[in-house]
């Protein structure tokens, strides 16, 4: 039987991933200046590229994101720290920006 404690974790895991994810496509968006499919994007000189996977060890548990690219290489995300696996701030900075209501 799962524990209350074990399905609040678990909803959470699943809420810091999606987050990291929404937060990384946004950083990606304002670095190109323009929306996913956005025809204002056609023709700039640089586009979306895909994404890799990476696995992040957090207090809930593992979460996997996607870390979005850029089609000239030139993106560098600031929200997860380069070749790190484990993170206590980004799980800080989720809540505060949920807790600001962004």
């Amino acid at each position: 039987m799962i524990h209350l404690a074990d399905k609040i974790n678990d909803l959470l895991r699943k809420e810091l991933q999606q987050a990291v994810n929404n937060l990384l496509e946004a950083e990606l968006t304002a670095f190109l200046g323009y929306d996913s499919y956005a025809r204002n994007g056609w023709n700039t000189g640089n586009s979306r590229n895909g994404a890799y996977f990476r696995k992040v060890d957090t207090q809930f548990g593992p979460i996997e994101v996607q870390v979005p690219r850029d089609r000239n290489g030139q993106f560098h995300q600031h929200t997860l720290p380069d070749y790190k696996q484990h993170s206590d701030i980004l799980e800080s900075m989720i809540i505060k920006l949920y807790s600001k209501g962004v």
